[in-house]
């Protein structure tokens, strides 16, 4: 089942489980403008999550969870946060809450990052203070795990 322990495999998880939240009744009628802001979310982490693949492929490291990264990125969006695809992905699950109208949904942004958290981060940030000690350290006093 390793092969499914992706954050993609996540964040489909928990869209799914808020999209069947609203589908069961668990939903409230939302203004215009809380949609509209779901849609810039999802167009946000979509855009965040491609900004940091570039950079990552720019710098030659994998983006896949559970690999070993050959390089550590700190500029462009990494500046910003150390986890800008996740971040991404906590966007996108926020922005579908707000357009499928379910607040269960916003509750599970938390759960979502706390997922994350224990699954890869945790992990990626121990390679990373392993292979790149220093400059890790550095980065990490500077920059914020999420925001």
């Amino acid at each position: 089942m390793k092969y499914l322990d992706y954050p993609p495999i996540w964040l489909l998880g928990f869209i799914g489980l808020t999209w069947a939240l609203a589908q069961v009744g668990l939903t409230i009628a939302l203004p215009l403008w809380l949609k509209a802001l779901g849609g810039v979310l999802i167009a946000l982490g979509l855009g965040l999550m491609a900004l940091a693949a570039f950079a990552m492929w720019r710098h030659h490291t994998t983006v896949v969870p559970h690999r070993i990264p050959s390089e550590i990125v700190t500029d462009g969006v990494f500046r910003l946060t150390r986890n800008p695809i996740y971040l991404g992905d906590a966007f996108t699950l926020a922005g579908f809450a707000l357009l499928f109208g379910s607040p269960a949904g916003v509750v599970f942004v938390p759960v979502f990052m706390a997922v994350i958290q224990s699954r890869f981060i945790a992990e990626e940030e121990a390679w990373l203070g392993t292979k790149f000690s220093e400059e890790f350290q550095t980065w990490a006093k500077k920059t914020r795990r999420w925001l």
